[in-house]
């Protein structure tokens, strides 16, 4: 993400939280708990752009029906 908004910026500090949980019910946090938020905030940014990118990826390859 590039010249991410005030808002964005919350928003992945906010989805520390949900990954967190997740590490946790997956018995992975242990490999995480060494990392800077920084390196947290990278790894959230990454799956944002390549859901971004899958989605529109999709969207420009459905067929236009007329």
């Amino acid at each position: 993400m590039i010249d991410k908004t005030d808002m964005e910026k919350r928003a992945i500090k906010e989805a520390r939280q949900f990954l967190a949980e997740v590490l946790t019910e997956l018995g992975l946090m242990a490999s995480f708990h060494d990392c800077s938020a920084a390196e947290i905030d990278r790894i959230i940014e990454a799956c944002i752009d390549g859901f971004q990118d899958a989605m529109q990826r999709q969207t420009l390859n459905d067929d236009v029906p007329f």
